[in-house]
């Protein structure tokens, strides 16, 4: 039981008396950047990433890949728990195979992850899924919802996972999504991302309807910023722990955004499209049940890149249709929840 514990010696300076122990749960999404089999799939257009495709996508550049993912998330909040991420969302996966692939691979073999993973209708064939540690979360119940754009009927991109399930116990409800990208423009593509988070809302609205008091975590690529309209004013996410309202969001992110600090470069320019966003009843200083503690952006420097024009930029698997070996075009994101650990009897 150790390991899933981590018992926290807080400086006062931080609200906390010293010799109080929390129990630490890290929450976490990271965008995986194409993680592929070699499988020629019939429905979707994976055929950059086949062994005989542009990309010539062998069963070693695949192992090598997962190799690299597993070990990048293993490493993800291991400043206050060592074990790796207590829940994880991700993105841009092909199929189930492709996760069970990964929790089979060291380090993350050691931690006993489950999956939860539906197929979405992407025209890519990529998804949203969710890896968890058993010991420590149930599943109770998950859907897959898809995104619907009024007057395109064809329009195909990712579905929003919505996962409920026990957390040590405790209720909470995790939304992994990945909204459509920003090809064609920012601006010509903006109301599918507004569609997004709209769909988003919705869920959220009926989890809240259902529980007032319900602790919901939204993650995801978002391909757009904190301060982006779809955030601030149509999935109302606030930019701070105090202008949160009762039955509100809070973006965990927003600040770091506003700090200049970003999870995936292009041109120069830094954005911040990996997101964690949490519910009202997260927020708050009884942690006598799960709260909102910190977030961070995880971009330590054997994710970046090292020399050339995108150094400091995240190390990808591949730059310029080379294969370079990396990890991902993207940062991972996590926060932490604590609770009061309950004294001995």
């Amino acid at each position: 039981m150790s390991t899933l514990l981590a018992l926290l010696l807080l400086a006062a300076t931080a609200g906390f008396t010293q010799k109080q122990k929390y129990v630490v749960a890290c929450v976490a999404f990271y965008n995986l950047e194409n993680l592929f089999d070699t499988i020629k799939s019939p429905n979707t257009d994976d055929s950059e990433f086949l062994p005989n495709g542009d990309n010539k996508w062998t069963a070693e550049r695949y192992e090598h890949k997962q190799r690299n993912m597993a070990s990048a998330i293993r490493r993800i909040g291991s400043e206050m728990l060592p074990s790796g991420p207590t829940i994880l969302g991700v993105a841009e996966v092909e199929n189930r195979l492709v996760l069970e692939d990964l929790i089979k691979t060291s380090p993350l073999s050691e931690a006993d992850y489950g999956i939860v993973h539906y197929d979405s209708p992407d025209a890519r064939g990529v998804d949203v899924g969710l890896i968890y540690q058993a010991s420590r979360f149930r599943v109770l119940g998950s859907r897959s919802v898809p995104l619907k754009i009024a007057d395109m009927p064809y329009f195909r991109t990712r579905d929003q996972l919505l996962v409920s399930g026990l957390l040590d116990g405790e209720l909470v409800h995790i939304i992994v999504m990945h909204w459509p990208s920003r090809r064609g423009g920012e601006k010509r593509s903006q109301p599918l991302r507004n569609g997004a988070a709209a769909l988003c809302r919705s869920i959220v609205d009926s989890l809240y309807s259902a529980d007032s008091n319900a602790k919901i975590i939204i993650m995801g690529d978002l391909n757009d910023d904190p301060t982006n309209k779809s955030l601030t004013k149509i999935l109302k996410a606030s930019s701070s722990v105090e202008k949160t309202e009762k039955g509100g969001l809070h973006n965990t992110m927003y600040r770091w955004f506003k700090d200049g600090v970003g999870s995936l470069a292009w041109d120069d320019s830094w954005s911040l499209f990996d997101q964690i966003i949490v519910s009202e009843p997260l927020l708050g200083k009884d942690f006598t049940t799960y709260k909102f503690y910190k977030s961070g952006i995880f971009n330590e420097d054997f994710l970046k890149q090292k020399e050339g024009r995108y150094a400091g930029y995240p190390f990808r698997t591949y730059s310029s249709g080379a294969f370079i070996g990396g990890y991902s075009d993207h940062f991972p994101t996590y926060v932490f929840l604590m609770r009061k650990m309950k004294p001995e009897a």
